[in-house]
């Protein structure tokens, strides 16, 4: 399965910036990308590991359950 990195802007649809084999390559691609002083505030740029390109917007879609926080 492949790695796809997106780049993720309020109220716009999810950009796909590239698929990757690795999730090595995949992080390391991301990471240029967070450090580029052009990107734009509020941008998030997040990898998704997944069978494919629906599949891995699906998933950054769906609301996520917070963490344990310590007190319980």
């Amino acid at each position: 399965m492949p790695y796809f990195v997106f780049s993720i802007k309020p109220f716009l649809p999810f950009e796909r910036l590239a698929e990757f084999a690795s999730f090595k390559e995949a992080s390391a691609h991301a990471k240029i990308l967070r450090a580029n002083p052009d990107l734009v505030a509020q941008t998030k740029i997040k990898v998704m590991f997944a069978d494919n390109q629906q599949l891995a917007e699906d998933l950054l879609s769906q609301v996520r359950e917070a963490g344990p926080t310590g007190d319980e």
